[in-house]
């Protein structure tokens, strides 16, 4: 059995006054550590949800723009198109009607030409009807 007697009191002190000198050597700068890595942690950790929410924030605006862009361009390709197409007809209004003058005027020259051999035919159909009258008149 133990006797309690004044050395346990030195010993309660002793225990208290280590506990109080690590708590304040050990502890206390593990603590301070620990709450320092932790505020670091945080202030990172925010860090990155503003990146995060920017880098969103900056593709949204990225692809409205790219929208944007798109239908902009989708206007300016109608608007050539448009003006193609108008311009395709124009081009072939005035070569139809090029090619409708070059058409008349080719088969009045084939109509002149014709009447001429025609011409030409007859004032010879009665020579050589002479002649052929002859030869066959003269060999009989």
């Amino acid at each position: 059995m133990v006797i309690p007697d004044s050395t346990i009191v030195i010993q309660g002190a002793s225990f208290l006054a280590m506990i109080f000198l690590l708590n304040k050597i050990l502890i206390d700068p593990i603590r301070t550590i620990i709450s320092k890595r932790k505020k670091l942690m945080d202030d990172q950790l925010e860090k990155i949800e503003g990146f995060n929410t920017g880098a969103a924030d900056k593709v949204a605006d990225y692809e409205a723009q790219l929208a944007e862009a798109r239908k902009e361009a989708n206007g300016i390709r109608n608007a050539a198109k448009d003006e193609g197409v108008a311009e395709e007809h124009a081009l072939m209004s005035v070569a139809g009607k090029e090619a409708s003058g070059t058409i008349q005027a080719a088969r009045t020259e084939i109509q002149s030409q014709v009447k001429s051999a025609m011409d030409q035919l007859t004032k010879d159909v009665d020579k050589y009807a002479e002649q052929a009258t002859g030869k066959i008149l003269g060999q009989a």
